[in-house]
C-alpha cells in the first residue's frame, strides 16, 4: 500500500470556483480508479488560490490479474450476432469457447486481465482528469491556444506535482510534465520545494508560507479577524461567506483592522457593509452599543515587516473611496422625494404581457388598500414587531419617540391604514431607479425605507416600503405590522395572480419569475397573522396548495394527512385548512384514531364492494329519469328528503340488533356535534365527536353481519355504514390516510 499526492498548480483560481473544483478532482480521480479497477479509500481534497491538491491513502501497488468471462450468442446464430458479440468483448472469433448451457452449446469469450503497476494506471488517470475538468469559466493559453483541441484550463496550467509514495508518476499535459518540485508563497518564498512523498507536502508548504489547508485557513481568518477587532474594544460582525471567500484569496492569511472616517457612518449602515463586503472583500464591526463603528478588518496575504500599517493604509484609501461614491448616491437620491422616483418606474417594462413596474405598483395599491377596506388585514392586528425595533433592523435612533400610530401601523383607524397601505404600495418600488440600487441591486426595499424616513414619512409607511419583500426565504422574519403586511401581501398576490392569467407557470425546475417564492411568501404571512380570506381559485388555488403541502412536510406534517384534508375540496382559506390538518394529525396521533381509521376502512371495502352509494344512491326515488335533475333544485329539496325520510322508516320495519342500535344512536349524536364543530371551526371537537363513534363500529363489526339475507335489513346496514363514512369525511377523506 501507498499513498498518493497530486498537485495541480495554476495561476490564480477564482475563490468561487474551488469548491467546486474540490469536488470535481475527486469525483473524476475516483472516477478513473474504478475504472482501473483500483480501490481508493479516504481522499483529501485541498485548495489555495494557486493549487489544487488531492492525497489518496492506502492505494495497492498494483491492481490484481483477473478473468472476466461473457456468454454470447448460442452456436448456430447469424453471423451479424456473433460479430458484434466478438467487437463488445474485445476478442477475435477464433479465441471464443463453446461450452453447453442447458443443452445448448454456447459461445463464451474469455479475458484474462494481467495486473498492472498502478503508477501505469496514474499516469494515465492524470491527463484524463485534467483534459476532463468541468470549470464554470475556463481558458486555453499559449501558442496552442488557436486550436479549439487545446487544453482548458482556469487559469495556465503551470505545474503537475504527482507522486506515488516517494516516487514520480510520470506523465505530461499540455507540455507541463509531472514532477516533484512545486513553489511556495508567491512574495514570502523564492526557489523550487521539493515534495517527499504526501506525508511532508502540507508541512513542506507551511515552510514556504502556504498553509495549503483551506478549512485551516478560513479558522485563521475567523479567529483572527474577532482577535483584532476584540482587541480594537470592538465586535466582528460574522460573515461566513467572506471568510470562505478571503480564505480562497489567500495562501497565509493576516487579519488586519483599519480605521475610515467617522462621517460616512452618516451613509445606511448597510450600505457601508455591502461596500466593504462585495467591493473590497473587508468585515466590518460594530461597537459596544451594536452600532456600526468605523472599522474593517481586512486580510492580507503577506505579514509584513511594518505590521501591516501599509497594507491597512492602502486598503483604506481605497474603502474611502469607495464609500464616497455611496455617499454621493446617497444624497443624490435624497434630492428628489420618492413619490418623484416612482415616476421613472413608467419606463421599466415588468412584462411585456403585464406592462410596467408603474402599472403593477397601480395593481398592488388598489389591492392593498382593498385587503384593509376588506378587514382581512385590520388595525391592531398583532403588536408590531418592526416599527422602531432595533432587534428588527427597523426605525431610526429616535423612532421610539414619535407617535406609536405610526410605527407600525397599530392604533390606526381602518381609513388611516387603507391610505398608509396605499401610500407605501405606490412608493414601495421607487427604489428600483435610485442611483444607490442601481449600483447595489441587493438593497432594494431596504433603501425605499431609508429615503421615506429620510423625507419624513410615518414609520409605518417606511417599515412597509423596508419590508415588503419580505419574507424572501425560509428562515426570513414574516411580516406582522398591518401596514407591511398589507403591502407585502399585495405585492406577492398581484404576482401570482398576474401571472397564471395568462398561463405563465413554473414548469419542473424552471421558475424564472419566482412564483414558488411568491407563494409560499404569501402562505407564512397568512399563517403568521391569522389572515381569513379565499387566497385563489382555479389553477391558483391548486398551485397553493402544493406549495402548502411541500410547506407541511419539511414541518413534520405526515403527507397522507395533508392530502386527507386538501381532497374534501373547495377550501381556499389557508388558516382554516391548516387548522384541520393539524386536529387531525393531533387525532391520528391517539389510539381512538387509529381504532376509528380502522374501522373506516373497513366500513369503506364493504361499500365498495357491493357498489354501495347511501343516500345519493336513492335519489333516483324521486321518479325523474335523470336521477341528478333535480339534486341542486331548492324547490325540491323538502320532497327529496322526504322521499328519503319514507324510505329510511320503511328499512326500520325490524328491530336493530342492539350493537347496530347502538351505533344508529352514536351516529345520532356525533354527526350533529361534528358538523356543528367545523361550522365553528373547532376540529379538535370535531374530532372528539369522532372519537366516540370507535366503540360502536369497532362492536357493530363484531356482532352484526352486514349483508343480511332480508333486503330492508341488509339496506338498513349498508346505509348506515355509508352514513358512518359521511360523517367521517365531514373532517377529513379518510381513505387518503395510510395505516
Amino acid at each position: 500500500m501507498s499513498d498518493f499526492l497530486l498537485e495541480l498548480r495554476s495561476e490564480e483560481i477564482p475563490a468561487r470556483m474551488q469548491a467546486g473544483a474540490r469536488a470535481e478532482l475527486q469525483k473524476l480521480f475516483r472516477r478513473e480508479m474504478d475504472a482501473a479497477g483500483v480501490e481508493a479509500g479516504e481522499v483529501t481534497v485541498w485548495s489555495t488560490p494557486r493549487r489544487l491538491a488531492l492525497i489518496a491513502r492506502g492505494l495497492p501497488l498494483a491492481t490484481e490479474a483477473v478473468s472476466e468471462e461473457l456468454k454470447g450468442p448460442p452456436v448456430g446464430a447469424p453471423d451479424q450476432a456473433i460479430d458484434g458479440f466478438c467487437r463488445k468483448a474485445g476478442v477475435d472469433k477464433a479465441d471464443l469457447e463453446v461450452r453447453e448451457v442447458k443443452g445448448r452449446e454456447t459461445y463464451f469469450a474469455v479475458k484474462n486481465v494481467p495486473g498492472r503497476a498502478t503508477a501505469d494506471l496514474l499516469a494515465e488517470a492524470i491527463p484524463a482528469i485534467i483534459r476532463d475538468f468541468s470549470w464554470p469559466k475556463s481558458m486555453r493559453w499559449g501558442g496552442a491556444s488557436i486550436s479549439t483541441e487545446s487544453l482548458r484550463w482556469v487559469r495556465p496550467l503551470s505545474g503537475i506535482v504527482a507522486l506515488l509514495g516517494d516516487e514520480v508518476v510520470d506523465c505530461e499535459v499540455h507540455g507541463v510534465t509531472s514532477g516533484a518540485v512545486t513553489l511556495g508563497h508567491r512574495f514570502h518564498h523564492s526557489g523550487d520545494i521539493t515534495i517527499g512523498n504526501a506525508d511532508d507536502y502540507a508541512m513542506k508548504l507551511r515552510a514556504g508560507h502556504v498553509i495549503v489547508d483551506h478549512e485551516e485557513r478560513q479558522d485563521l481568518i475567523r479567529s483572527g479577524a474577532a482577535k483584532v477587532a476584540s482587541e480594537a474594544g470592538l465586535r466582528l460582525v460574522e460573515d461566513e461567506g467572506l471568510v470562505i471567500e478571503n480564505a480562497g484569496l489567500t495562501e497565509w492569511p493576516v487579519p488586519l483592522l483599519g480605521r475610515f472616517e467617522e462621517d460616512f457612518l452618516e451613509v445606511p449602515p448597510e450600505t457601508i457593509q455591502l461596500t466593504a463586503r462585495v467591493n473590497q472583500k473587508y468585515f466590518v464591526c460594530e461597537d459596544e452599543k451594536g452600532e456600526l463603528a468605523n472599522a474593517f478588518i481586512c486580510t492580507a496575504n503577506i505579514e509584513a515587516e511594518d505590521g501591516g500599517a501599509r497594507v491597512v493604509d492602502g486598503n483604506r484609501k481605497v474603502l474611502a473611496a469607495r464609500l464616497s461614491d455611496a455617499r454621493f448616491f446617497w444624497d443624490v437620491d435624497r434630492k428628489k422625494t420618492l413619490a418623484e422616483h416612482a415616476k421613472g418606474l413608467e419606463r421599466i417594462t415588468f412584462h411585456e404581457k403585464l406592462g410596467t413596474v408603474a402599472d403593477k405598483v397601480e395593481r398592488v395599491a388598489k389591492l392593498a388598500r382593498w385587503l384593509v377596506e376588506e378587514e382581512i388585514v385590520k388595525p391592531n392586528t398583532r403588536h408590531s414587531r418592526e416599527g422602531g425595533n432595533p432587534d428588527n433592523g427597523g426605525g431610526t435612533g429616535n423612532s421610539g419617540q414619535l407617535d406609536p400610530r405610526l410605527r407600525g401601523g397599530d392604533g390606526l383607524s381602518r381609513e388611516d391604514l387603507a391610505d398608509m397601505a396605499e401610500q407605501a404600495a405606490r412608493l414601495a418600488k421607487a427604489d428600483l431607479v435610485t442611483e444607490m440600487v442601481g449600483e447595489f441591486p441587493e438593497l432594494q426595499g431596504l433603501m425605499g425605507g431609508y429615503y421615506a424616513r429620510a423625507e419624513g414619512l410615518p414609520d409605518a409607511v417606511a417599515d412597509a416600503i423596508r419590508d415588503h419583500y419580505k419574507p424572501v426565504g425560509q428562515g426570513d422574519d414574516v411580516p406582522t405590522a398591518p401596514v407591511t403586511v398589507a403591502v407585502s401581501l399585495a405585492d406577492k398576490l398581484d404576482t401570482l395572480r398576474s401571472f397564471f392569467s395568462f398561463d405563465e407557470k413554473p414548469t419542473g425546475s424552471k421558475d424564472p419569475f419566482a412564483l414558488r417564492r411568491a407563494a409560499l411568501g404569501v402562505i407564512r404571512i397568512v399563517q403568521d397573522n391569522d389572515l381569513r380570506f379565499g387566497v385563489a381559485q382555479g389553477d391558483l388555488l391548486d398551485f397553493f396548495a402544493d406549495r402548502l403541502k411541500v410547506q407541511q412536510r419539511e414541518a413534520g406534517v405526515r403527507h397522507d394527512l395533508i392530502d386527507a384534508v386538501f381532497a374534501l375540496g373547495g377550501e381556499d382559506d389557508l388558516v382554516r385548512l391548516l387548522a384541520r390538518v393539524r386536529a387531525l394529525q393531533s387525532f391520528m396521533d391517539t389510539e381512538d384514531g387509529a381504532n376509528l381509521l380502522a374501522g373506516y376502512k373497513r366500513a369503506a371495502n364493504i361499500l365498495k364492494k357491493e357498489d354501495w352509494h347511501g343516500a345519493e344512491g336513492e335519489i333516483a326515488r324521486t321518479g325523474e329519469e335523470d336521477p341528478l335533475a333535480l339534486v341542486d333544485d331548492p324547490d325540491m329539496t323538502a320532497v327529496i328528503q322526504a322521499k328519503m325520510a319514507e324510505r329510511h322508516a320503511k328499512e326500520l320495519s325490524y328491530a336493530p340488533e342492539p350493537a347496530e342500535k347502538a351505533l344508529m344512536d352514536a351516529l345520532a349524536k356525533s354527526e350533529p356535534a361534528a358538523s356543528r364543530a367545523i361550522e365553528d371551526e373547532d376540529f379538535s371537537a370535531a374530532m372528539a365527536a369522532l372519537a366516540a363513534l370507535r366503540a360502536p363500529i369497532d362492536r357493530f363489526f363484531e356482532e352484526v353481519t352486514v349483508n343480511a339475507d332480508e333486503e330492508n335489513k341488509r339496506a338498513h346496514r349498508l346505509d348506515l355504514l355509508a352514513r358512518f363514512r359521511a360523517a367521517v369525511h365531514k373532517v377529513a377523506d379518510f381513505s387518503r390516510i395510510e395505516g
